[in-house]
């Protein structure tokens, strides 16, 4: 008896009609409900997500703060608030 090559592939797994590639993506948009990601692939997304969050946080903690909109400069806001009053007239 020959050994089967192990395989994490879901189309080998699944037993329908033909073995065709064709008739399991039929099945497969026809079943979605029998058709779900492995829990392998699912914990190893969670903790490739977890681990860019870390690094993303990270790098926003690192970060240099940037004053975009500065208090205190009165020549610049006067003119906005005066250009805004004259549409509204």
């Amino acid at each position: 008896m020959t050994r089967r090559k192990k395989t994490r592939s879901l189309a080998d797994k699944v037993t329908i009609r033909t073995g065709r590639r064709k008739d399991y993506k039929q099945w497969r948009h026809e079943n979605p409900d029998e058709v779900t990601s492995s829990r392998r692939f699912s914990a190893k997304k969670r903790q490739q997500r977890k681990a860019q969050a870390a690094r993303r946080l990270e790098r926003m903690r690192a970060a240099p703060s940037i004053e975009i909109h500065p208090e205190g400069k009165g020549s610049d806001s006067s003119s906005s608030n005066s250009d805004s009053n004259k549409g509204e007239q």
